[in-house]
């Protein structure tokens, strides 16, 4: 099967990667290959291969979101870094799928253009942050994002608008409908004072490191903050702070964030966020939501 992806010469192929080298909690076992397309031709001349011949895959850009099993990823993974596109025009920023969003939101500011600010700290790609709505700061993609150009499951190239998007508090269209793949998005901004933005990028950054555990690997918040109330708030009440499975722990630091330190094993992971889930259900009778993706 790689030997004919191969043939295709859609763009550059590793062969059985260790997902834990490609994720940002630094777990999961080997897939068959990732894939890494040049432009949005060979995404679609892929993406027609691999549905012609029922290939598994999965959509992924900085593996900063997801869990994967330490046993084998029967499948490949393809990984959209490439779609790298960045044109401004006045306020109105248009964007690759893979583009980094840190790295954007430091352009922006340093363009002086305001409303990406809190993305600064979200260590993802425009797509993946689409994909599930990523925000911060009581602000997300979808009070930025006017149109995103999606690959549809019938692989036509389509414009959805912001009313498309259905966008709500970590979710989006395209999460409840996996079928669609986020080429590139279109975001507006505002202009604003680039000394005053920068300087609230770098706020925020000192006060990440002091509140959030990033001298470990991790990805991120685990749960949705219920409505009305925070996860790691719930998680510290039912005495999981620094809690441990194997190499997987609560952080100190935040409880909403488990961190491996060095050998954590992807089923650590998973023990702890649903033990985690089962205490508070049982506490509080709420069902914490997961905010992460376990691919299987």
């Amino acid at each position: 099967m790689i030997e004919k992806i191969k043939k295709l010469k859609v763009g550059k192929i590793i062969e059985n990667p260790l997902m834990k080298k490609y994720t940002t909690y630094k777990v999961g076992g080997e897939a068959l290959a990732i894939v890494m397309p040049d432009d949005i031709k060979s995404l679609v001349k892929l993406i027609e291969f691999v549905n012609k011949n029922n290939v598994k895959y999965k959509i992924l850009g900085n593996g900063s979101n997801v869990i994967f099993k330490d046993e084998l990823y029967d499948g490949i993974i393809i990984n959209l870094s490439k779609l790298d596109k960045f044109e401004v025009d006045g306020t109105i920023i248009t964007v690759g799928a893979g583009y980094n969003l840190i790295k954007l939101a430091m352009k922006t500011a340093k363009l002086g253009l305001s409303g990406l600010e809190f993305a600064s700290g979200i260590p993802g790609t425009v797509g993946g942050a689409v994909y599930m709505n990523a925000g911060a700061y009581k602000s997300d993609m979808g009070y930025v994002v006017s149109e995103v150009k999606v690959l549809t499951p019938d692989l036509k190239i389509k414009t959805m608008y912001n009313k498309d998007m259905d966008f709500h508090y970590r979710t989006s269209f395209l999460k409840k409908n996996p079928g669609f793949i986020c080429l590139e998005a279109k975001i507006v901004l505002k202009k604003g004072n680039k000394d005053e933005i920068l300087a609230l990028l770098e706020d925020r950054k000192q006060r990440r490191l002091i509140s959030q555990p990033l001298e470990y690997p991790s990805a991120g918040s685990v749960f949705r903050n219920p409505t009305g109330d925070f996860a790691g708030r719930l998680i510290e009440e039912i005495g999981y702070k620094g809690k441990n499975i194997g190499g997987a722990y609560v952080s100190e630091k935040h409880a909403n964030f488990i961190i491996n330190k060095g050998d954590a094993k992807a089923s650590d992971i998973k023990k702890l966020i649903s033990e985690i889930q089962d205490k508070v259900k049982e506490k509080y009778d709420i069902e914490l939501i997961l905010e992460q993706e376990i691919i299987e």
